[in-house]
Order: structure tokens, then C-alpha cells, then sequence
């Protein structure tokens, strides 16, 4: 935990945040209405979760604000509730922590602002508040918009071993958590159930996971771009950079 993360009592839950990036804070902070400007989430196709997900502003700088839904069969039952284990096992404490230990070792991840949950007996919701990325679109969107070159490709590559050299394992690695910036150059979103682990099979579980993700973009699509020959010169720079490492 950084000498800068605050944790503040709420009156049924706490919120953990980095006090040199806000000097005082509230739950209004995690609701639309406690920001100046606030607007969802656009993207030129929809994927799953990104309702949950709001820009703020608060006329100065700009954070993502990101309340936490549950996916699959559970999302049937109950949309937004997790089992209570324990303040340190909340999703939203979680991946701040993660978060800030990315950025320490230099991975390029969003920088954790706030994390709140709200505890209701055995029960909890949660939110997560981080600082806005300028000028990023998904590698969903960039495949889109106009097509890609092999080293495009190879340095994606690249930059995904680097999480992989670090141990760190992405829940959900897929063509909409993988954002560029203006330059190409590549971040990692949503690390909700993200963890270290050691090294395994996983890590091309993780690929095959993203491969599978720009087909499917590239099948519903026709303006995608996105074949076999991208995918190798992907695999070409994950590997270099592992001989290089």
C-alpha cells in the first residue's frame, strides 16, 4: 500500500484513495450527479460491461468512473451485489491495490484515484474511480478505423509480454480492455480479478482469450481488419520480447 492511500470511514462501508491526487473526498464522488460533467462510455461496438462505465469531470481533470457488475449467470440473479469477506477482498480495493503496484513496476495501467464499497449485511457493492487515459480507443475501435501494419502488431506483442515477464494475469484480456493512445503505444483496462501468479498456462490462455476477441470483432464487422498474418506478428513481438528479456 502506498504512503499516499487513504482509507475513510463511510457511514456503511469505506473508501480507500491516493490523497496527492485528491485532497478530500466523499460518496457523492461516486455517483454522476457529484461531478460537473459526466457521460458514458462510447464505443463503435458495445461490449459487455461497459454500461457500467462513466467519464467525469469535474472541469479540470478528467477520471473514468466504474461501478462494478457482475457478468455471466450470476448477472440473472442479483446485478451488482458480491458476498462480504472482509474490507482487503472487496473487488474495488483490489484493483486499486493492483493498479498502484502496476504503475510502480512501470506497466502501463490507469492510475487509481478512488475505490469505494457500500456493505449491506453479507453483501457489498463497489466502485472504482481512476484517472482518465487522453486520446485512448480500444484495439476493437482501432482495427476499425483504419487498418494496421506488422509492426503495429509485433509491438502489441510486446507490450502484452511485458505484463506476462511481471507475472501478472489479466481476468478478461480481450480487444476492448486493450487501449491505444494517439501514438499506438498500449494500456491495460479493467483488472478487476486481476492477479499475480506464476507462470503457467494461463498466460496463453490469456492470448488465446484476446485472439478469440478480434474474431469475433472481425466476424461482426466488415470494416474490421484482422487476420492470420496479424495475429503471427503479434505472437512474433510476445515472443521477442521475451528472448530479449
Amino acid at each position: 500500500m502506498s504512503l499516499t492511500d487513504t482509507v475513510e470511514k463511510t457511514t456503511d462501508g469505506a473508501i480507500l484513495y491516493d490523497s496527492d491526487v485528491l485532497s478530500q473526498v466523499s460518496e457523492q464522488m461516486f455517483a454522476s450527479y457529484g461531478w460537473a460533467l459526466a457521460n458514458p462510455v462510447q464505443g463503435i461496438l458495445n461490449s459487455a460491461g461497459r454500461g457500467n462505465t462513466i467519464i467525469v469531470s469535474d472541469g479540470i481533470n478528467d477520471f473514468v468512473l466504474r461501478h462494478y457488475l457482475r457478468g455471466g449467470f450470476p448477472s440473472r440473479i442479483v446485478e451488482d451485489a458480491y458476498f462480504w469477506a472482509g474490507e482487503a477482498c472487496t473487488r474495488s480495493f483490489r484493483e486499486f491495490r493492483l493498479l498502484s503496484k502496476l504503475r510502480n513496476r512501470g506497466l502501463p495501467v490507469p492510475q487509481p484515484v478512488g475505490a469505494r464499497y457500500c456493505r449491506s449485511g453479507l453483501i457489498y457493492r463497489a466502485d472504482l474511480l481512476t484517472r482518465r487515459i487522453p486520446g485512448i480507443c480500444s484495439l476493437a475501435e482501432r482495427i476499425i478505423e483504419r487498418s494496421a501494419n506488422t509492426k503495429f502488431w509485433w509491438s502489441i506483442g510486446c507490450s502484452l509480454r511485458r505484463f506476462h515477464l511481471e507475472n501478472v494475469c489479466h481476468a478478461d484480456l480481450n480487444a476492448y480492455n486493450v487501449q491505444l493512445d494517439s501514438d499506438d503505444n498500449l494500456y491495460l483496462l479493467d483488472f478487476d480479478r486481476g492477479r499475480f501468479r506464476k507462470p503457467g498456462t494461463w498466460m496463453q490462455q490469456n492470448l488465446a482469450c484476446l485472439n478469440r476477441s478480434l474474431l469475433k470483432i472481425a466476424s461482426l464487422d466488415k470494416r474490421a481488419i484482422f487476420g492470420q498474418s496479424d495475429w503471427d506478428a503479434l505472437l512474433e513481438g510476445y515472443f521477442s520480447e521475451s528472448r530479449s528479456a
